[in-house]
């Protein structure tokens, strides 16, 4: 069972990219229910994930580099290509996921937690650099994302969240390996 919070970063927390990182690419072989391709890093996953916001269920399964471009290729939409930096909430055992979106939403920039029950989730109190609370309303979900249903999609109005020192370029998602091409 996968429990998170789901919030559009309205400005980035000072330091973020000191933190570990990876680069995330993925695509949706289906969106209802969600069946999900990933590569994570050097890993490679196929996900299905049931209906709902706050919970679901989720399932994943290692895929091998040429599987998972097999099956990339089979992917409808829009592939996502992110970086992850987990940022550890110092006292609670929790850590963020702060997704810095590239490509088609550049400027997109998503933090997650993670709960070990619903009760925990519901009470949570995010850090007022989370910005607005989208659990609840589905509409940046990745699987929606993925096909141009939310309301980032194609929106020159995205903004860069603000760092009070500029941004860093992102860096590229690292090619896949030759026999997943």
């Amino acid at each position: 069972m996968e429990i998170e919070r789901k919030y559009l970063v309205a400005e980035l927390p000072e330091g973020y990219e000191t933190f570990p990182c990876r680069e995330i690419q993925q695509a949706y072989l289906c969106t209802d229910p969600v069946v999900r391709v990933r590569r994570d890093g050097e890993a490679f996953y196929l996900t299905y994930k049931s209906k709902g916001l706050l919970a679901r269920e989720e399932y994943n399964l290692p895929l091998t580099g040429e599987s998972y471009g097999h099956l990339l290729a089979k992917a409808d939409g829009i592939v996502l290509t992110k970086t992850r930096y987990r940022i550890p909430m110092e006292g609670t055992g929790l850590t963020i996921e702060l997704d810095v979106f590239h490509g088609t939403y550049e400027g997109l920039v998503l933090a997650e937690v993670e709960f070990p029950s619903q009760e925990e989730a519901l009470a949570f109190t995010a850090p007022c650099w989370f910005g607005r609370d989208v659990t609840f309303t589905g509409e940046y979900q990745n699987s929606r994302l993925s096909q141009g249903l939310s309301p980032a999609c194609g929106t020159p109005d995205i903004q860069a969240p603000s760092t009070g020192q500029g941004a860093p370029e992102p860096p590229l998602p690292p090619e896949l390996p030759k026999a997943a091409q």
